[in-house]
């Protein structure tokens, strides 16, 4: 799970979500002229709004970002995880609404029935940690300022001294890059791969320099998204085939149009179409 991936949205369900943990210890409901010293039941000793409430929210809440950090969508009866996450949400804030109007069903403990009971502080605190839930879940794929990046993209890594080896590890600029090489007395051997605008061809002997590359050519570089972004085929599928994340660098090996051809951590290809924004490395 990269957890660069999630969204400002994200952040805003988790702190909903610990909110309304935190309100579940509190009173479900509150009595007119009851002392202080009065024993009131927590949310947890009320079935109907631990299930309908408490359980119901934070399942939701867990739901929609689990599925917001994978690299794909995961789907259950043909529903990805995060929808059913968003239906868990709007059922924990339709359910705390109810329970707001009657904590209690209208039964008072002693066989009839009290204008006297309210809404205790924790019964109100969960009305309001499910709302925040349920809307932020709803508008985060709609809101641009809730689908910014929650945790900023890292930056690309400083330059190295002379004799310094890069940064291991695929995702980050320069790395995995071959190494020039270079013969006695520090020049580079002609027609060696690692020397700028020649590349041997096949069946070309060692030493015979290449015809240099045309000016205005597309050279790869490093690049992160500042959003999660699809990866599609590059056969045109609809479907995508994963999902560029930000705060992980990414291959630029092809141009086409507006649109680039990007490679992932796993070496799959795609065609990313939505490249405003990104950062490069």
């Amino acid at each position: 799970m990269n957890i660069r991936s999630l969204t400002r949205g994200d952040g805003v369900v988790i702190g909903a979500a610990v909110l309304l943990f935190i309100a579940s210890f509190l009173d479900l409901y509150s009595i007119d002229g009851a002392p202080d010293s009065a024993d009131i039941p927590s949310l947890w000793d009320s079935g109907p709004v631990v299930l309908g409430v408490v359980l119901a929210g934070i399942i939701g809440a867990a739901l929609v970002v689990v599925s917001r950090g994978l690299p794909q969508p995961r789907k259950v009866a043909g529903l990805e995880l995060g929808q059913f996450g968003v239906a868990f949400t709007v059922f924990a804030a339709w359910c705390a609404l109810g329970n707001i109007f009657d904590p209690t069903g209208g039964f008072d403990g002693e066989g009839g029935f009290s204008d006297d009971i309210g809404a205790g502080t924790g019964l109100i605190l969960a009305l309001v940690a499910t709302l925040v839930m349920a809307a932020a879940a709803v508008a985060t794929p709609l809101v641009p300022a809730l689908k910014g990046a929650l945790l900023p993209a890292a930056r690309p890594a400083a330059p190295q001294p002379y004799g310094a080896q890069p940064p291991g590890g695929y995702g980050y600029p320069g790395a995995g890059a071959p190494q020039q090489q270079a013969s006695f007395g520090g020049q580079p051997q002609p027609g060696q791969p690692g020397q700028p605008g020649q590349q041997p061809f096949p069946g070309q002997p060692q030493g015979q320099p290449a015809a240099p590359a045309p000016a205005g050519d597309f050279s790869p570089f490093w690049f992160a998204v500042p959003v999660p972004r699809p990866l599609f085929p590059e056969d045109g599928s609809p479907t995508p085939i994963a999902e560029l994340a930000p705060g992980t660098w990414y291959l630029a090996v092809e141009q086409r149009g507006q649109v680039l051809v990007a490679q992932t951590q796993d070496g799959r290809r795609g065609v990313l179409q939505d490249t405003s924004g990104i950062q490069r490395g």
